[in-house]
């Protein structure tokens, strides 16, 4: 290809990249891929051929988000703490899934063949994390870190609608890891043995910051 196709073709991809961010930003991952190839002003078959798939568009558009959950990964990767290293990157990932819109489609499993570029990145980033805590005994061993995506992805898409979505996505994480009964919720508040990951939530849920990035305030206040 000639030097001024392939300049071409790079601006055309930066130009689509730009209103993509956009188009899924205001609509979320269902936006129109015609939209955003009117948008920029290329044909859809341009769009196409940069990204032959849903999946491939909305991967480039949460690249950056995912970028820096991996750099947020090595961060909390040889704390001490494995348990808490583990849920802060956790509550981290409901934060930027429920801001970032398509975020949560492009983690999400659908029967593909192809690998999922953005999950296989954050899952080697963040994969010691897992192994950490479950050496630990923090986290059941045949939990995975596909397991933990899954139960994110499921809980920001059934609470995109709420009034306060972030909220209510964080209530529900601490409510999938603490536990249904009242019983698995209380033990460990009043001195039962076990440093799970539910114990975590209920010693000290009370200082839990919800909707509120543990990067900015830490997972839990002092």
């Amino acid at each position: 290809m000639p030097e001024h196709q392939r300049a071409d073709a790079r601006r055309n991809y930066a130009r689509i990249l730009a209103v993509a961010e956009e188009e899924v930003a205001a609509h979320g991952a269902d936006a129109s891929l015609e939209q955003i190839a009117r948008t920029a002003g290329v044909g859809s078959a341009t769009v196409r051929r940069h990204f032959p798939t849903r999946r491939a568009l909305l991967e480039a558009v949460s690249r950056q988000r995912i970028e820096a959950l991996c750099v947020r990964a090595h961060e909390l990767t040889g704390k001490e703490d494995g348990r808490k290293a583990l849920l802060e990157w956790l509550d981290d990932l409901v934060t930027y899934s429920v801001s970032a819109r398509g975020l949560a489609a492009a983690l999400a499993y659908d029967g593909s063949v192809y690998e999922n570029s953005c999950s296989a990145a954050l899952e080697e980033a963040a994969g010691p994390l897992v192994r950490r805590a479950a050496q630990d005994g923090a986290l059941a061993a045949d939990v995975t870190f596909a397991d933990l995506v899954t139960l994110v992805v499921g809980i920001v898409f059934a609470t995109e609608h709420y009034p306060d979505p972030t909220a209510q996505a964080h209530r529900l994480f601490r409510l999938a890891v603490a536990g249904l009964s009242p019983q698995s919720r209380a033990g460990h508040a009043t001195g039962g043995a076990g440093r799970g990951l539910q114990g975590a939530f209920t010693v000290e849920a009370t200082g839990w910051c919800v909707g509120r990035s543990s990067r900015a305030q830490g997972l839990y206040s002092p």
